[in-house]
């Protein structure tokens, strides 16, 4: 090995193999996350979401009360074994509602 061959070597070692490292690092570390738009929109959809249901709950008892032939296709309201997911669900945006109130606080 001669001189530049050995300088090309530390140059790639030293340099460029750590450069490129945290360059993805950071890139993976910054396209992880959600911003707050995202989380907006998450809320927002589900919102509208929940709004639906009820309005299923609505026309399915509707539909009922004139058709008693009729049967649900759906989750019936208040079961404990749909609502444990919903729960769930409930205390992950409760904690994600803390984390972005305690982010804005700071």
């Amino acid at each position: 090995m001669d001189g530049g061959d050995v300088v090309a070597v530390v140059f790639v070692v030293v340099i460029a193999l750590p450069w490129l490292v945290l360059h993805y690092m950071t890139k993976w570390k910054t396209g992880a996350t959600l911003t707050n738009d995202d989380e907006s929109l998450l809320e927002e959809l589900y919102q509208l979401a929940r709004r639906l249901d009820d309005r299923m709950d609505t026309v399915e008892r509707l539909v009922a009360s004139d058709n008693p032939d009729f049967q649900r296709a759906r989750l019936l309201p208040d079961r404990e074994v749909d609502n444990v997911p919903l729960r769930e669900i409930e205390a992950m945006r409760a904690s994600a509602k803390a984390k972005v109130s305690g982010r804005t606080a700071k």
